[in-house]
């Protein structure tokens, strides 16, 4: 017996988001111009062709099979974007602050690099009203090197497309004493610290390797350097039992990599905003939390 519509729906968010994770985590470069520029032809747009080559190397077969049609006029159109390399460039972060590739422990800063067509994450969750789940994949169509942050040889932190693009709200909202949790290459408070509005930015970060980086060759590039003070301690316990005596006005957490590992650590930073009822608090890809709980 069919299930309900909201039954429906879920089951295809599963399905989506399924594929999308096989395809980021194992292929995001499996598509190149070569599949790209062909369907060109036909006058649809860079947008429209790199939908068309990912459903096909998903296994959809949009133009014979009417419920993968409908599938895919469900998702894609909503979720796929093409990337303006330049924009990001001209980001104030990007444009004045070089990124030096050094180590230091188990910390490492390196330059990544985005191959043409390589899909990424590009932005938070949508949500839609009947309850679908539309992820946000983007696009460039040229290379596009971003920095980031290895630790033990892993990923931890970047300034890809994704990053940039969520954390512009909590940037927009930070006022006066500011608090943010999670330094990485230091992009909020670097861009915080910018707005006449912020009187300070303290950083809370735990791992003294980064925070070492950071100081030596990030933070002296930073025009308002003298407002950002970095304290090395744990996020939690600073929550908890400092921030309620710093009256900060704003407060931002960005602690997790993804939300496997962040529902848990936003849910317990969460618990701890009653300790400061007068500090607005705000949460890296939040969006995308709320679609998960």
């Amino acid at each position: 017996m069919p299930g309900s519509a909201s039954d429906i729906v879920m089951l295809e968010n599963d399905r989506m988001l399924n594929l999308l994770s096989m395809y980021l985590n194992d292929a995001p470069q499996s598509l190149g111009a070569e599949d790209i520029e062909p369907l060109l032809e036909f006058g649809i747009t860079k947008e429209e062709a790199f939908s068309l080559a990912l459903a096909g190397l998903l296994g959809l077969d949009v133009a014979d099979k009417p419920a993968d049609a409908e599938f895919y006029a469900n998702y894609f159109p909503q979720m796929i974007h093409q990337l303006d390399a330049s924009e990001f460039r001209s980001d104030p972060y990007f444009a004045n602050i070089a990124l030096p590739q050094v180590q230091r422990g188990t910390g490492r800063f390196e330059m990544l690099r985005l191959e043409p067509y390589e899909g990424v994450v590009c932005d938070d969750m949508v949500c839609t009203e009947e309850g679908r789940v539309i992820a946000q994949i983007g696009f460039f169509d040229e290379p596009f090197e971003f920095p980031g942050i290895l630790e033990n040889g892993r990923i931890w932190m970047t300034l890809a497309p994704n990053e940039i693009a969520s954390q512009r709200s909590a940037i927009a909202a930070a006022r006066g004493r500011v608090v943010t949790f999670g330094l990485g290459l230091g992009y909020f408070a670097y861009m915080a610290a910018h707005k006449p509005e912020v009187e300070s930015v303290t950083v809370v970060e735990i791992n003294r390797d980064i925070i070492a980086l950071f100081e030596e060759h990030i933070l002296p590039q930073f025009e308002e350097r003298e407002k950002i003070r970095v304290i090395c301690a744990d996020a939690f316990e600073f929550a908890e039992h400092v921030l309620p005596g710093l009256a900060a006005d704003f407060a931002y957490t960005d602690l997790w990599h993804d939300v496997g590992d962040g529902i848990d650590l936003y849910l317990r930073m969460k618990e701890l905003e009653r300790f400061s009822p007068n500090t607005e608090f705000a949460y890296w890809i939040e969006p995308t939390m709320l679609c998960y709980l």
